[in-house]
């Protein structure tokens, strides 16, 4: 072999590791760039799947709407409620019984008699006593000046009445004549056998006078010192 023919050989080699070289170089290009690719891909996704989720502060407006609707007091009904169960009627006439007792026992020089005023509520909603209740009684015979007093002194504080139940007052007097023969020492100025009584802001109603048993009785009251306390429910 020439020596112009070893030249052209060696040429001829030099150029193929040439180009298996460059071949190589760019394998790994292309492997590089597909690589990057690959990862903004990636991001990309991620980046996609990040811009579709709620934000921290959508969330947290999100959450306090609900806990705000969810946590509201029902101010509406409470109020209802109150205004429903607080309001209640007064006793008159219309809504009431009133009973009259006499004392079961008759007065000392110690102590008064002691006779009951009782309202009974015949409703069937419970009704209130506020304010003074008087209570007026007249001679059967008109012989003497009636006899009318109250309890404002006592106390005038509001009772209220359920239905069927009854509201009462004790009513403290004298019925004898101590100054009197021991004969007429029953003999008093007013001797009466009905009563008027007027519940606060109501008209006043006549009242039979009974005794405990309930049979007809007198109220007899010597002088004008006649006491009615407050009332109380019972």
């Amino acid at each position: 072999m020439s020596v112009r023919a070893r030249i052209s050989a060696g040429a001829a080699v030099f150029a193929l590791s040439a180009l298996a070289l460059t071949g190589c170089g760019n394998s790994d290009d292309d492997s590089s760039k597909g690589a990057t690719d690959g990862t903004s891909a990636s991001a990309s996704a991620t980046s996609g799947s990040d811009s579709g989720a709620p934000t921290s502060k959508e969330t947290g407006s999100g959450g306090s709407a609900t806990a705000g609707k969810s946590g509201a007091p029902a101010t509406g009904g409470t109020n209802g409620g109150t205004n429903g169960g607080g309001v209640t009627s007064a006793c008159t006439t219309k809504n009431t019984r009133i009973n009259f007792v006499q004392a079961a026992q008759h007065a000392s020089q110690q102590a008064p008699a002691q006779g009951s005023i009782e309202v009974v509520n015949t409703s069937k909603s419970t009704c209130t006593i506020v304010g003074a209740v008087t209570l007026t009684a007249k001679d059967d015979q008109g012989k003497a000046d009636p006899v009318e007093t109250d309890n404002s002194k006592s106390g005038t504080d509001a009772v209220d009445v359920k239905p069927g139940g009854t509201a009462k007052a004790s009513v403290a007097y004298t019925d004898l004549n101590f100054e009197g023969s021991q004969s007429a020492r029953e003999v008093c100025a007013v001797q009466a056998s009905t009563v008027e009584i007027a519940l606060p802001k109501d008209v006043g109603r006549t009242v039979k006078v009974t005794k405990d048993s309930g049979a007809q009785g007198t109220f007899n009251v010597c002088g004008k010192d006649v006491q009615v306390s407050a009332f109380k429910a019972s």
